[in-house]
């Protein structure tokens, strides 16, 4: 079965980042495609040491919660990732998941190549394009195909899930999982 994971990288539960990834997976989930949800505010994921181990070990010498997430972005068929806004960029939790998974997948072979992503940023009012772009960048190098929605898929709001109110952002995500969807059932129809 075709599977999709949601990695949220909001240090807070239940928040605006994971309403609109869970809104991407609820539609996933109906067009018949396996999901789940990650949150990095459960996890430790520590940042890159640049210690060049995964040049060796095709693997990070790091000792966390990195290696259960990154064998399930290496199990999944697509993977979306979702950050609230912090100071113009994504979080640095999110950050430390994505400069590791990078490393270790151009180690072992590109390990995440031809594999579907997609990104969803959320912000209070500002830094949204960058964040989304930041997230995007990801996928991008990891040779990852990235389908498209009607906007970028970025929300607005702070307090907890108000997020609900931004109408374009719900459907804009909604449609990034029809997209993502239809993707992976045409890839897995080959």
């Amino acid at each position: 079965m075709v599977k999709v994971i949601g990695i949220c990288g909001s240090p807070r539960m239940r928040g605006n980042t994971e309403y609109l990834i869970n809104e991407a997976l609820e539609t996933l989930k109906a067009e018949g495609i396996e999901v789940e949800l990650i949150r990095l505010a459960e996890k430790t994921v520590a940042p890159c040491e640049a210690c060049e181990a995964c040049n060796a070990l095709m693997d990070c010498q790091i000792s966390d919660d990195f290696q259960e997430i990154f064998a399930k972005m290496e199990e999944a068929d697509g993977i979306i990732v979702g950050s609230p806004v912090y100071f113009g960029s994504a979080t640095p939790q999110m950050m430390a998941l994505l400069d590791r998974a990078g490393y270790v997948a151009l180690k072992k072979n590109r390990s995440l190549e031809r594999k579907v992503g997609a990104s969803i940023a959320v912000a209070r009012r500002a830094g949204a394009n960058f964040t989304f772009a930041q997230l995007n960048y990801f996928f991008f190098i990891n040779g990852m195909i990235v389908p498209g929605s009607t906007y970028w898929n970025v929300g607005y709001g702070r307090a907890l899930e108000e997020v609900k109110n931004d109408e374009e952002g719900l459907r804009t995500v909604r449609n990034l999982a029809v997209n993502m969807a239809w993707l992976l059932k045409k890839i897995h129809s080959q």
